[in-house]
């Protein structure tokens, strides 16, 4: 069967070219010594997960297995996160990298001992999606099925999946990037198990993983909410699209717990062109629908900033600082996940290289581990929040 696969998280992510900015006004600064007197633990404010804790929010981030022989890292992770989310190591190329593999759950094994040796709540991603399969997949292993065979897959991996897990994840991303403006009723269309089994298979994933283990929250993740990208993605169109969804979801029982909202955040012009009583607007909206509302994925992509890290930190630091100055002040917003701690593991940095050859710098910690501008600019935002109920007791 045909299919496009263009419009996806990969291929909209980028936002407006590459005109070099100027500094920005308003960016935050931590102290002056703070980026360049040693390692990431030398000078030691309240770790982020504390100071979030303290307003009722859950800080973490993002992390993977193949990440595990950096021991400075998991130093860090374990020091600023309370709760770490599943890079890689439940995507099918990992837990089922051919249609003939069994599931191979020893890379997410590993993932939860680690993180339960460190006293952190788990994520799990995704248990739905269209990427993530790896080369040992061709198209017709997935379009070419018909409905049966179809949910035999999916439905019989996420039954394994989270029965596997069962009493040791806080959260699973249960449908990511499923919705689309220009699709169905707000559901994407071009994915192989809309076409395969129909519109159904979200709310089905989301009955099953319930009736697999109930005490996870279970999430509906998009992106593309705050900013135009070059594409001509308007952001409204897909806030409208991912509560048409989400109405639909809940109308057939659906047990959405939250909202997850990606926020791969494009800097340039973002002072400009993030509207803020829109965005609040949005997430009172999902908030009335008697659902959280999770940031799953934050970053910056630094596209459009000089490369002069002097400017470009402070600048991205800025785009943090308003982006949580807005999203904080709905109390439904219960977690705040970044995409990763360090620059250096940053996926923006093989997806999306910059054309002067620089080094993405998108994270509160450089390649280094010193605390940048971001770092700042996150401790300050969790400070200032608004308290609100916790979604989970995090001691």
């Amino acid at each position: 069967m045909a299919h496009d696969n263009t419009i996806n998280r990969r291929s909209v992510l980028i936002g407006a070219g590459a005109a070099a900015a100027g500094a920005v006004a308003g960016a935050v600064a931590g102290p002056a010594s703070a980026d360049t007197r040693g390692g990431p633990l030398d000078y030691d404010p309240a770790p982020l997960w504390r100071t979030a804790r303290n307003r009722g929010l859950a800080y973490g981030t993002a992390w993977a297995t193949w990440m595990g022989g950096d021991h400075q890292l998991t130093r860090l992770q374990n020091r600023e996160a309370a709760v770490l989310l599943t890079q890689d190591d439940l995507l099918w190329y990992v837990l089922k990298p051919t249609p003939e593999s069994r599931l191979d759950f020893s890379y997410g094994d590993t993932f939860y001992n680690l993180a339960e040796s460190q006293h952190q709540l788990v994520v799990g991603a995704h248990l739905v999606w269209d990427e993530g399969f790896g080369d040992g997949w061709t198209d017709d292993d997935l379009w070419g099925l018909n409905r049966r065979e179809a949910s035999s897959l999916l439905f019989g991996v996420i039954r394994h999946e989270v029965a596997h897990y069962a009493g040791r994840t806080s959260a699973w991303i249960v449908a990511n990037e499923v919705t689309d403006p220009e699709g169905h009723n707000g559901f994407r269309t071009n994915v192989p198990w809309y076409n395969t089994i129909g519109q159904s298979y979200v709310a089905e994933a989301f009955h099953l993983a319930k009736a697999t283990d109930p005490e996870p929250v279970l999430v509906l993740n998009e992106f593309g909410f705050e900013t135009t990208n070059k594409y001509g993605d308007e952001p409204w169109r897909r806030r409208k699209a991912l509560l048409e969804v989400l109405d639909t979801l809940l109308a057939q029982g659906a047990p959405v717990g939250a909202v997850g909202i990606q926020a791969h955040l494009l800097a340039y012009q973002f002072a400009d062109r993030f509207k803020h009583s829109a965005y609040r607007h949005f997430l009172t909206e999902i908030a009335a629908r008697g659902v959280d509302i999770m940031i799953t994925e934050m970053d910056v992509l630094d596209g459009g900033l000089p490369a002069n890290p002097a400017i470009r930190d402070p600048a991205v630091a800025d785009v943090y600082r308003r982006y949580l100055d807005v999203t904080l002040d709905e109390p439904a917003v219960k977690a705040v996940l970044t995409f990763g701690l360090t620059d250096k593991y940053s996926w923006l940095n093989e997806d999306y290289p910059r054309h002067d050859g620089a080094r993405r710098r998108p994270l509160p910690f450089d390649n280094k581990y010193h605390r940048k501008p971001a770092y700042w600019a996150l401790r300050q935002s969790f400070l200032h929040a608004p308290q609100r109920k916790p979604l989970w007791d995090l001691g």
